[in-house]
């Protein structure tokens, strides 16, 4: 079985190598010349005066290179990369700014203010490449009403993410008091070309959710927005401004909708996404002889039950298929509230909720998260197979208390099975495999 969960890993690497965001970006954008290609659409980069570039996000750093690489040596940018964290290895001419995540900080809002200023600038014979990744919606803030804090930003952020919304009714919320969400960067760069490209880890379908739809049309209207502040009973609670907005809805200004002028001229392509990963993931399990089937179901379903629908499917799928290794692939997020004091995250809960289930059994189950951090810990994820169980057993290590204390990473980094891969600069959705023999 060692064998099997070293397949696993080999699978989860190859993977993560082929998902190269400079690389993707050159293949997709695929520049002849003076010309690019984005959404099938042709663009001649030789009619703009200027070249600017907005990255911002997990993946900025690897976008803005990316980018950059792209066009060079022909053609030159410059422009604002915003990172979770100082960012290393910034292209030349471009301004490195770090910012708050998964909360606003200071940096947030002098990036939102930055980024503002810089397309105040802008004209209709510019360029402006907006490269949008996750947690952008954190890392880049601008309250529309000058009397709005950061504090103030923290607070409604906490109070939003605590009550039980869905990401697309908190951004409905926050879309319409930001000058940066919503659709309102494109509107401050309204004369000039617009292409956005979003290395993203939402679903199909809920791209305005990605960095909270800065560039894109927000479908949002303040109703929507004043709908989930009575819906979760939330108008006592938020800080004053916010409040008082709130009680006069009537003063909120509504999101751009795509009939504004600022759309005209605008392009948005997804350029690493859901199919992206399950490809390259799909290809190398059956170059491994594994008969291979990618499932995106458990999106959003409870740990243990994603676990229990993958584990059945894995099992049908050998049945089907006796006397052959199988494969199940599966990407995007669990849910795995925390319940104890412990380090961990999603992925590494996931397979220790596996452990006692694949115990004894020809089966290895790999999760990861792509961009390397898996909640608050250092590893992007953990591997497990048939044997875990009773290593862990010889260690005394019980993975039903680790489980309950939230300790995840600790459980497995004491087997020599947490995964440690380090930020990977990128951010799509979580990676699971799960084989058997």
């Amino acid at each position: 079985m060692a064998n099997l969960k070293q397949t696993a890993l080999e699978i989860a690497r190859e993977t993560l190598a082929a998902i190269d965001i400079p690389a993707t970006l050159r293949r997709k954008l695929a520049r002849a010349g003076s010309h690019i290609r984005v959404n099938h659409a042709d663009l001649d980069l030789a009619v703009f005066q200027r070249i600017f570039v907005i990255s911002i996000g997990k993946a900025s750093v690897a976008l803005a290179r990316g980018m950059v690489e792209t066009l060079s040596p022909d053609f030159s940018a410059s422009g604002i990369v915003v990172a979770p964290a100082p960012a290393g290895n910034t292209p030349q001419g471009f301004r490195a700014m770090s910012a708050g995540h998964p909360l606003p900080d200071e940096g947030s809002f002098a990036a939102g203010r930055a980024i503002l200023d810089l397309l105040a600038t802008s004209c209709d014979r510019d360029l402006v490449f907006f490269l949008l990744s996750g947690g952008g919606s954190a890392m880049v803030e601008q309250p529309l009403d000058p009397g709005v804090t950061l504090a103030d930003v923290r607070e409604l952020n906490r109070g939003l993410v605590t009550c039980g919304a869905s990401i697309d009714e908190i951004n409905a919320v926050r879309k319409h008091l930001s000058a940066v969400k919503g659709g309102r960067m494109a509107v401050a760069a309204s004369a000039a070309m617009k292409v956005t490209l979003g290395v993203t880890d939402v679903p199909e379908g809920q791209e305005s959710a990605l960095a909270s739809g800065p560039t894109l049309p927000d479908p949002t209207m303040v109703r929507d927005a004043c709908d989930v502040v009575r819906r979760y009973g939330l108008l006592a609670k938020l800080p004053a401004p916010f409040r008082t907005q709130f009680e006069n809805p009537d003063k909120i200004l509504e999101t751009p909708k795509a009939s504004n002028p600022a759309f005209l001229r605008s392009e948005f392509q997804i350029v690493l996404g859901r199919h992206d990963l399950f490809h390259p993931a799909h290809r190398a399990t059956e170059a491994a002889e594994f008969v291979t089937i990618c499932d995106n179901t458990t999106d959003n379903w409870p740990v243990a039950k994603a676990a229990d629908f993958l584990l059945e499917q894995l099992a049908a799928l050998k049945s089907a298929n006796p006397g052959k290794a199988v494969a199940v692939i599966a990407d995007g997020e669990v849910s795995s509230p925390v319940t104890g004091n412990g380090v961990g995250g999603r992925n590494l809960a996931f397979v220790l909720d596996c452990v006692p289930k694949i115990a004894g059994r020809e089966i290895a189950v790999l999760s990861v998260g792509t961009d390397g951090i898996d909640g608050s810990s250092p590893a992007a994820g953990a591997v497990a197979d048939g044997e875990t169980l009773a290593r862990a057993q010889a260690q005394g290590l019980d993975p039903a208390d680790y489980f309950r204390r939230s300790d995840s990473y600790t459980f497995f980094r004491k087997l020599g099975d947490a995964i440690e891969t380090g930020p990977t600069g990128n951010n799509l959705r979580d990676l699971r495999i799960l084989l058997a023999k």
